[in-house]
């Protein structure tokens, strides 16, 4: 990335501005600003995160938020309540309070004398989901936004549940917040009330993952702040991007095809990170883009912004299996509108163990061959081992590797090898005709790119808890024997199938720990009379595709400096013991300790994440988040523990968590929470 030191306005910092919201809690921010705008206002850009601006995300801001402001505008970088030097607690995400503390801010900031009375909100993940809801909220100054790596249904479509099925991220996210909420505020910054600041945050602490574990299907918990309830809500418009590694990519296109604001979407090989950060690369002028937005929609500048497609995807071309690439090859491509013209969703049946996609064409649904075969398969609890995270984050390494071994305990049909190039734009989907041994089972469906020396690359995957075959709502437990007609969309991609290659689609019951088994294992009986796999095929070229302009270098204003003090640590090991068939997924994320050298404090974050089971004994599965986060200076040295371990047999889940802080190596504080949640999503 390129550091720019040169722009159209000069930049002036605030590093701790309070904010007072009605209930009388001081929220804090940080403020760029032009040096002129108490003369001559400007728009001001709110991004509103709970993950500490004064330390583990200064550096990261200090790339854009100068940046935009250089361009003109008023940037402001908020710590939730509960964060950082904002008071109150932080109980649990996109809460109603949060949202008011937004639209707080965003009225505050519209008042200001150098603020034209114009906002926008900006960020990924967190920051993205609280821009699109509060859009949605429709406060008067906002007049656009610009969001990364979100989500429009929070329970469908985020990192607690996918398909019905929990994910294991609801547990490792809920460790992640168990320790940022935790986390003392700067002495530094608040002064002497900083420790009862900390006792406060320490003492309304609770595991999340207990009120997650409460809603196991669509409520009025997951409605509550999810746009897809309502999606005329929004009414501004919206710049929105993810990437393909990363566990956000669908909401882009379901966005794209279901508001009716000005808007356009981008989507890069990238994980969960910033485009012109983005990883795998290549990463791009993001930026650029992001004040051209800003700069139609706040300043009313005729810039082209809206010219040229409606969606910019880049086609990734086929790689060997890996758990991390630095760059995916590929090319943009653009579609003018989404659903797109271009693209055609072509039935492939599933027949004698193949996908049928050769001469004979790939026939109407439900096609199938004399036999009408029926295919059994049980998968064993290590299908999924080398599944990767469902969100990437690129460090430690952790995409999905070579698949050919989740295949041994799976349900595998294939083509013959292509003749022809094959591309695909969007979200494949399968649909099966399937009966169960058990009231309560799962399938995971699996999209490959198998090479001609057999390596299988998984390209995309998608879950379906049969309980939720009907609805998210509405649980429905198997009869056993019956067969069901069961549609299971998967992850949207851009993929190129050379030829010479095979795509393979592979079915199991279990993709541990990935995703969190079923109560009990079932057996599974596919038909192949009803079954297919559709895919989205797009041409190479179509004949009147809208050009997507070349993308500026990544540029961004020098980060922070920061000095490491101690050696990061980065593991992904899978282990088995052949003698009590223990199988085991260690996580090391370690950042060592890190000085920030513009304000002198020192920072260590270490997380690990554990994931066991024993052969194929579904109620031996466990879960463990453990959290260590540092934070000193001469004369002040305090630090948060947290672990949550999670178990479950086939009636409830159980939680065992611990919350330690400690001051110059005392324990000040500690408790213990020992509850069970029961199964009611079968």
């Amino acid at each position: 990335m390129r550091d720019v030191d040169q722009l159209p306005y000069a930049v002036q910092q605030e590093d701790h501005v309070t904010i007072t919201m009605s209930d009388g809690v001081r929220l804090s921010a940080r403020i760029w600003r032009p040096t002129g705008s108490d003369a001559e206002p400007v728009p001001a850009i709110l991004e509103a995160i709970p993950y500490r601006k004064n330390d583990l995300t200064s550096t990261r801001d200090a790339i854009h938020h100068p940046y935009i402001a250089g361009h003109g505008y008023a940037c402001v970088r908020v710590d939730l309540r509960g964060t950082g030097e904002s008071e109150g607690v932080l109980r649990d995400e996109y809460l109603e309070r949060e949202q008011l503390d937004a639209e707080e801010v965003l009225a505050w900031l519209a008042a200001q004398s150098w603020c034209d009375g114009s906002t926008g909100m900006m960020g990924i993940s967190w920051g993205a989901f609280s821009a699109l809801q509060v859009a949605a909220r429709q406060p008067p100054s906002l007049g656009a936004i610009v969001i990364a790596s979100f989500t429009d249904d929070r329970y469908a479509d985020d990192m607690h549940y996918v398909g019905g099925a929990m994910l294991s991220d609801n547990l490792a996210e809920a460790g992640t917040m168990f320790a940022y909420a935790t986390c003392p505020p700067d002495p530094d910054v608040v002064g002497e009330c900083w420790r009862d600041m900390w006792r406060r945050r320490l003492e309304a602490a609770r595991p999340w993952v207990l009120e997650w574990l409460r809603h196991q299907h669509r409520d009025d918990y997951w409605r509550h702040a999810s746009l897809s309830e309502d999606y005329g809500s929004l009414r501004c418009p919206v710049l929105a991007s993810s990437g393909w590694a990363d566990g956000y990519s669908n909401a882009v296109t379901r966005l794209l095809s279901r508001v009716d604001v000005p808007r356009k979407g981008l989507i890069g090989p990238w994980s969960h990170k910033l485009p012109h950060l983005g990883e795998p690369g290549p990463a791009i002028g993001y930026l650029q883009e992001v004040v051209r937005w800003w700069d139609c929609w706040l300043k009313g500048i005729d810039n082209g912004v809206m010219d040229g497609p409606m969606i910019r995807a880049w086609m990734q071309e086929s790689v060997p299996p890996s758990t991390s690439y630095q760059e995916r090859p590929g090319r943009w491509v653009g579609e003018p509108a989404w659903p797109s013209p271009h693209i055609e969703e072509v039935v492939h049946p599933l027949r004698d163990r193949s996908i049928v996609c050769d001469g004979r064409g790939p026939g109407p649904a439900g096609a199938s061959g004399p036999a009408g075969l029926v295919h059994t398969i049980q998968s064993p609890l290590s299908v999924g081992q080398f599944a990767g995270k469902w969100a990437s984050y690129n460090a430690p390494p952790d995409l999905p590797y070579d698949q050919r071994e989740e295949d041994g305990g799976s349900l595998v049909f294939e083509t013959q090898p292509l003749t022809e190039r094959l591309e695909i734009l969007g979200a494949p989907a399968a649909e099966l005709r399937v009966s169960s041994s058990g009231r309560a089972a799962q399938v995971t469906v699996r999209l490959s790119d198998v090479a001609p020396d057999g390596r299988a690359t998984r390209v995309t995957y998608g879950v379906l808890n049969l309980a939720h075959r009907s609805s998210d709502g509405a649980l429905e437990p198997l009869e056993p024997g019956r067969i069901y007609q069961v549609r299971i969309p998967l992850n949207g991609v851009a993929q190129v199938f050379p030829a010479g290659h095979r795509v393979r689609l592979s079915l199991s019951t279990s993709y541990w720990p990935l995703v969190w088994p079923a109560p009990s294992p079932a057996r599974l009986s596919v038909h192949e009379a009803g079954s297919s796999l559709t895919l989205p095929v797009r041409p190479a070229a179509a004949p009147d595709e809208v050009p997507v302009a070349p993308f500026g270098e990544p540029e961004g204003c020098e980060p922070s400096e920061v000095t490491q003090l101690t050696a990061p640590e980065q593991a992904w090991t899978v282990s088995r013991d052949l003698v009590d068939y223990r199988s085991s997924l260690d996580i090391v994320k370690d950042r060592g300790l890190q000085r920030y050298e513009e304000n002198g404090i020192e920072v260590g974050l270490r997380a690990c994440e554990k994931y066991t089971s024993i052969a194929d004994d579904f109620g031996s599965v466990s879960g463990e988040a453990a959290w260590t986060m540092r934070f000193r200076r001469p004369g002040w040295d305090v630090r948060v523990e947290t672990r949550t371990l999670l178990t479950s047999d086939e009636t409830d889940f159980h939680v065992d968590a611990t919350l330690d802080g400690y001051e110059d190596g005392r324990r000040v504080f500690s408790r213990t929470w020992n509850e069970s949640v029961p199964r009611v999503n079968v």
